[in-house]
């Protein structure tokens, strides 16, 4: 036996009744399934919370959220139709969605302890993706905005310019590649296998890893703004210094320019962010190929 509809076994008044409800989703977002249910009771309508509910779960607006995302789905003006407290508790919704996604948090989670993202590393998170699918110029405050489910102005509250925000982004991702790179160099002593496993980290965090470690593989490669990169030189000769420093402690020959070497070696492992594809070789596999390519040489060894 199926169970019974909460809403009325009259087929035209429940029809009536579930306009009504959906009606009152669109006009008062906010309200909650109580509030809803007593305002139709004003009207003559035999309902309670739970029949409210229901409607709602139907149509998949049982939440405040979901109904202040769909009537800005629906409105040709988007979220600008919504007025201005629905819009911020819009934001906090899709925020806290956000952060339970990118935090793993579950409620198991909450009882061991253990938080979500914050929001200022999700606003760092989603300004590296699009600054190194897009590039720095053609990313704008407002699309980071968008991805994170926030207003601009919620991110110019973390980040006072979009350059600040990119400078972040920048300072995050070497400051953590390099600590990534020192721990494993550690490891070992030989010359060949610390630099070896120095690529190795490097181009892991061009191609395997998040978005704020690809960002310190090409940055502004592909960009004109020469008064940012400016800004950018300090982190960049920082971090490069560890591999001049692994490259002059190899054993070569008098003919090998190291400098010349270093700038190579980087310049290829940099642009694997262009050609790199999922699915063949992994980033640790390619920079091991590259390393023994240069140590060992390509070509045939020669006749004795």
């Amino acid at each position: 036996m199926n169970n019974p509809s909460p809403l009325s076994s009259d087929t035209t008044s429940s029809s009536e009744l579930e306009r009504r409800i959906l009606a009152f989703a669109r006009e008062y977002p906010e309200q909650g399934q109580a509030a809803v249910a007593a305002k139709l009771r004003a009207q003559g309508f035999s309902i309670s919370p739970s029949g409210v509910r229901y409607i709602w779960k139907k149509h998949n607006l049982e939440t405040a959220i979901k109904r202040l995302r769909a009537l800005a789905q629906q409105a040709p003006d988007g979220i600008d139709s919504l007025t201005e407290n629905q819009q911020r508790l819009l934001e906090r919704g899709n925020l806290t969605a956000r952060l339970t996604r990118q935090g793993g948090a579950t409620e198991g989670d909450a009882e061991n302890g253990e938080e979500p993202l914050e929001r200022r590393q999700i606003i760092l998170n989603a300004a590296a993706e699009l600054f190194s699918v897009s590039g720095y110029d053609r990313t704008s405050i407002r699309d980071i905005a968008a991805k994170v489910g926030l207003l601009p102005g919620s991110v110019y509250h973390h980040f006072p310019s979009k350059e600040a925000l990119y400078l972040a982004v920048l300072r995050e991702g070497f400051v953590s590649q390099m600590a990534r790179i020192k721990a494993a160099v550690a490891k070992e002593s030989d010359p060949w296998e610390r630099l070896k496993l120095e690529c190795e980290e490097h181009v892991h965090g061009i191609v395997d890893s998040s978005p704020i470690h690809r960002i310190t593989g090409h940055n502004l490669a592909l960009s004109d703004n020469l008064a940012l990169q400016a800004k950018i030189k300090p982190y960049r000769q920082a971090y490069e210094d560890i591999f001049r420093q692994l490259i002059d402690a190899l054993p070569t020959t008098d003919k090998v320019d190291h400098s010349l070497l270093r700038l190579f070696l980087l310049g290829g492992m940099n642009w694997i962010f262009l050609w790199y594809r999922e699915g063949g070789k992994s980033g640790r596999q390619i920079a091991d190929l590259m390393v023994d390519m240069i140590r060992h040489g390509v070509g045939p060894l020669p006749l004795q």
